[in-house]
């Protein structure tokens, strides 16, 4: 007698990459908000055989070995803590982030580039305090000139962001799909409902 799953495994491998696993910090809180600190099922699975995991939470869906069925982890705390860096990579897209993906110039959001805020040619170092994101728009019309000399202002003075000020960022920014049994781990800037 053939397992349904097992069929319908056969039939649909692309099934199984659906169910990701949330993955929390020892303290129970999420290794990044922003990208959402997600496995692939397999990875979840594999954490849990090493004794690296624990699971807390699960999805329906199994998976069967020939001597093994197991639920899928849907949410998985790591044994060790992962001391987070106290500053982040600077990054094209964790500048992005610190900026809320919004031109720093004429509050565009969108197809975003990055600008020196005092141009390269003018001795401008692509440092945290001196690159805001921009859009192509006001890039192209800053051009090399300063700020002031493109008749511009900033929405915000470019500054190193911590660690934890970027993952407050990246909380502003839900991924689209959060499955139900990740959300008592979660905190999203969301209203409270009364």
């Amino acid at each position: 007698m053939q397992m349904p799953f097992a069929s319908s495994f056969v039939r649909s491998p692309a099934a199984l990459r659906d169910h990701p696993a949330l993955v929390l910090n020892a303290d129970y809180r999420p290794l990044s908000y922003f990208p959402l600190s997600l496995w692939p099922w397999q990875e979840a699975v594999k954490a849990s055989f090493l004794d690296r995991v624990v699971i807390v939470a699960e999805y329906d869906t199994t998976v069967r070995s020939p001597s093994l069925e197991i639920r899928l982890p849907s949410v998985v705390v790591l044994k060790d803590y992962v001391k987070p860096a106290a500053y982040p990579a600077f990054t094209r897209f964790n500048l992005f982030l610190r900026d809320e993906f919004t031109c720093q110039y004429c509050g565009a959001k969108g197809e975003m580039t990055f600008d020196h805020v005092l141009p390269r040619s003018r001795g401008g170092r692509t440092t945290w305090q001196n690159v805001v994101a921009a859009c192509g728009r006001c890039n192209l019309r800053k051009s090399d000139k300063t700020v002031k000399d493109a008749g511009m202002s900033l929405a915000r003075r470019p500054m190193q962001p911590t660690a934890a000020e970027l993952q407050n960022v990246g909380r502003k920014f839900p991924p689209n799909h959060l499955h139900e049994s990740w959300m008592d781990y979660l905190y999203w800037d969301a209203e409270l409902e009364a």
